[in-house]
């Protein structure tokens, strides 16, 4: 063996070591917990796990929002707000998908789940 074939089977042994460090990584990201978070005024106010079933109050001032996590899904279940569009929305399980009020300036969104289907084709 020449000394440019060592630096070839370096080189290999390199590019193995980061591909699979990667992939542990990226792994390691993608199994952490599914959880809702909360947002009043588009700032970050709690974080809860799917996996454990709870009912919190997100109030500011006067409005107020129900949150209920059950069966691994967030719901609104009650609100203060007038049209009660919110209430009225599926629960959801879904990476990115979200539970918004806006008279109550609330969202919820979730994260670290697995993606969402395909919801139509424009074929």
């Amino acid at each position: 063996m020449k000394r440019n074939d060592f630096i070839l089977l370096a080189a290999i042994v390199v590019i193995a070591l980061a591909a699979f460090g990667a992939v542990s990584l990226y792994s390691a990201v993608s199994t952490r917990e599914p959880e809702a978070v909360v947002y009043l005024n588009g700032e970050e106010q709690g974080r809860y796990p799917l996996s454990e079933d709870t009912a919190v109050e997100i109030r500011q001032g006067n409005s107020y929002n129900i949150l209920q996590i059950r069966d691994g899904k967030a719901d609104i279940t009650e609100a203060s707000c007038p049209d009660k569009i919110c209430v009225n929305h599926r629960a959801v399980s879904k990476q990115g998908e979200s539970l918004i009020c806006l008279p109550n300036k609330m969202a919820v969104e979730i994260e670290n789940s697995e993606e969402a289907g395909i919801d139509a084709s424009t074929r």
